[in-house]
């Protein structure tokens, strides 16, 4: 299992919408071979900050499949817009659970 994890900045005075268009693109994602669930949350002392963790199966899963999927270009269409700067992905494999 692998952990993308995405430091989200939103463009200040468009979280609601942004929150609005992440509710309803969230079902493309979702429906991507390997994908295993996510979370988005949102930071409190900087509340234009979200944190998105997506687990996938497979790091091919996200990098290969999603991304260079046409599902992602309609992810692209709601999402992308409302960052400023983008956001940086990263990926991490589990060392130790408790």
């Amino acid at each position: 299992m692998i952990l993308e994890h995405a430091l989200l900045p939103v463009r200040p005075g468009h979280e609601a919408a942004f929150e609005t268009a992440f509710a309803e693109a969230k079902s493309i994602i979702a429906a991507m071979p390997g994908f295993a669930g996510l979370t988005l949350s949102r930071c409190l002392e900087r509340p234009s900050t979200y944190l998105l963790l997506v687990h996938w199966e497979r790091l091919e899963d996200h990098t290969e499949g999603f991304r260079g999927s046409p599902e992602y270009q309609q992810w692209r269409a709601f999402l992308h817009s409302f960052y400023d700067p983008f956001p940086t992905v990263e990926h991490f494999a589990p060392v130790l659970t408790a």
